[in-house]
């Protein structure tokens, strides 16, 4: 029987190391994990009443998930909204979980062994804990939160008791370490010291915090500071494989920087290492900054000026049949160029039914590689996606047809529906929504013009036919309660998701040329679940509805 069931192991462990479930990026999916859980913690009650007297450890582990399940379970969207509680659940689920699997062989139960073989096929994988790991750092780069904010659940507006532990924070510091992130290694290993050194208890020891921490301190550049660290080390631990010699390496290299600079030594600063102590490194996002600052509401270029040219109305589409009886309310997000935000679009049951229909078919959004043309995933798309017909069900022809009545744009030559759900932390870094190599002729789209400056961009849509996207219609299909901004680095505008309203703006000029202001992003989701849908009108179909203007600006 145990060589039966060593075998059942493999095989099942196998199955998970091949499998890129990417559960990480939508929350929708995320809650799926929530019953699975509560299923597994009630499997585990099972196999403790058939053998309590010998599995006390797994005994008082059930009892901790059994408590966490009664929380997740009664409202998972909102449990999981907080970051630092799906992050958990992919560490529990990828880890803690296989650890208690060991446990439960060594004194088999086929019972309980059987439903976790069962459930086992759809847990979070490595790259699953992995990816919030990195959500985490994402958000706390992008709002500014030290470790010590996260570890105690004191994010922007909310205060919960929800906690990460020392092992937590040097796991945390450990993804980190591996990605070669010694930014982020520092950060979270000084997290988990602090809260050694409170006095709580931990698998991790000192050295072996110490050791990571202090070869991320040489690496971030502050010699002073890995050596303090580093003779800490060796103090606690004489025979550390690694300890010594590294104190000897640094000793040598801050001896020769000094004589080079005619400098005498310092003595590393007492002061704690805290966000803001060392530089986050530069990375492939030049307006990194600017981005990041209007997703924390900071850097808004609306002034009194530019809001009194903002105005709020009711648009009938041109007097469209449809809209006379009851227009729709618009209002001016932007002058220049135009963003208005249309309200009541989509009612509270036609976003659940979307959800509904999309739920089943999310899968991870892609990009297309400027370079080759192909559709592939990026750690700057962190979100699902499904597209939806009409023949899906009616509300998506009620929905589509509701846009272009409202836009007055031709719907037909436009892409389906697409659905999207972000995961934990969430984001779209700043992109264009239309293509920015031109088309090769004026059948299909823009001028040769562009062609000189953007060869190497394949034409994204050329096989659609229909030409370049010339208008993006965004809806917010649920609240976020912090986090999820629509921002434009260009002009500083933020734009905040509300339920059933949505945004809209031409990203063509009248000529084609592409609008380059439109560049825009979604910031990282802090705390909520974010679910959008857009359409995007293509320029054939629109010849009459948006003639060309007499200017290639206009």
């Amino acid at each position: 029987m145990r060589t039966f069931l060593s075998f059942v192991l493999w095989m099942l462990l196998c199955c998970c190391w091949t499998t890129r479930a990417e559960i990480f990026t939508s929350i929708s999916q995320m809650t799926d994990l929530i019953y699975t859980e509560q299923e597994l913690v009630q499997s585990l009650r099972d196999y403790i009443k058939a053998e309590e007297s010998k599995l006390d450890a797994v005994k008082s582990w059930a009892n901790k998930l059994d408590a966490l399940t009664r929380v997740s379970t009664s409202d998972p969207e909102g449990y999981l909204a907080h970051p630092v509680n799906a992050y958990k659940l992919m560490k529990r689920l990828n880890t803690e979980w296989s650890e208690l699997e060991t446990l439960v062989l060594q004194n088999p139960s086929d019972g309980f062994i059987s439903n976790m073989s069962i459930h086992r096929q759809s847990f979070p994988d490595e790259e699953d804990e992995t990816g919030a790991a990195k959500a985490l750092m994402r958000l706390q780069d992008t709002y500014q939160l030290d470790s010590e904010a996260f570890s105690r659940g004191k994010l922007p507006g909310m205060h919960s008791n929800i906690l990460l532990t020392v092992d937590d924070c040097f796991d945390m510091g450990k993804t980190a370490y591996n990605d070669a992130d010694y930014y982020h290694a520092v950060l979270w290993m000084q997290q988990a010291l602090k809260q050694l050194d409170g006095g709580e208890e931990s698998v991790a020891t000192k050295p072996d915090i110490l050791d990571y921490l202090s070869y991320s301190v040489y690496q971030m550049g502050d010699l002073p500071r890995a050596i303090e660290l580093t003779r800490r080390l060796v103090a606690i631990s004489p025979g550390h494989q690694r300890a010594g010699g590294n104190l000897r390496y640094f000793e040598r290299l801050l001896s020769k920087e000094l004589s080079e600079q005619n400098q005498d030594y310092q003595p590393a600063s007492e002061e704690p290492i805290l966000l803001g102590t060392y530089r986050r490194p530069k990375d492939h996002l030049p307006e990194r900054e600017k981005y990041e600052a209007l997703c924390r509401g900071e850097g808004l270029q609306m002034n009194e000026a530019r809001r009194s040219r903002l105005f709020c109305r009711y648009q009938d589409g041109k007097r469209n049949p449809r809209l006379l009886l009851k227009p729709t309310k618009e209002e001016d997000e932007w002058d220049s160029p135009h963003i208005v935000r249309y309200l009541e679009v989509l009612s509270h049951q036609e976003t659940e039914k979307i959800k509904e229909l999309a739920k089943p078919r999310l899968a991870r959004a892609t990009v297309r590689d400027p370079k080759t043309g192909v559709l592939t995933t990026a750690n700057y798309r962190v979100s699902k996606s499904a597209w939806l017909e009409e023949v899906d069900d009616p509300v998506i022809v009620r929905v589509n047809q509701r846009i272009e009545d409202i836009t007055g744009l031709e719907v037909d030559t436009a892409e389906l529906l697409q659905v999207a759900n972000y995961g934990v932390g969430g984001q779209y870094e700043p992109h264009y929504d239309f293509s920015r190599r031109p088309f090769e002729n004026n059948r299909d789209g823009n001028r040769l013009a562009t062609f000189l400056n953007y060869k190497d961009e394949p034409d994204a849509f050329k096989r659609l036919g229909t030409g370049n996207r010339v208008a993006t219609f965004l809806n917010y299909m649920s609240d976020v309660e912090a986090g999820g901004a629509t921002v434009f680095p260009d002009f500083g505008a933020a734009i905040r998701p509300r339920k059933g309203t949505a945004v809209f703006w031409y990203n063509l000029f009248k000529s084609g040329e592409g609008d380059y202001r439109t560049r825009h992003a979604a910031c990282p989701v802090l705390v909520g679940s974010k679910w959008v849908s857009n359409k995007w009108f293509h320029e054939r179909g629109q010849e009459f509805r948006r003639p060309c203007g007499l200017r290639e600006v206009d």
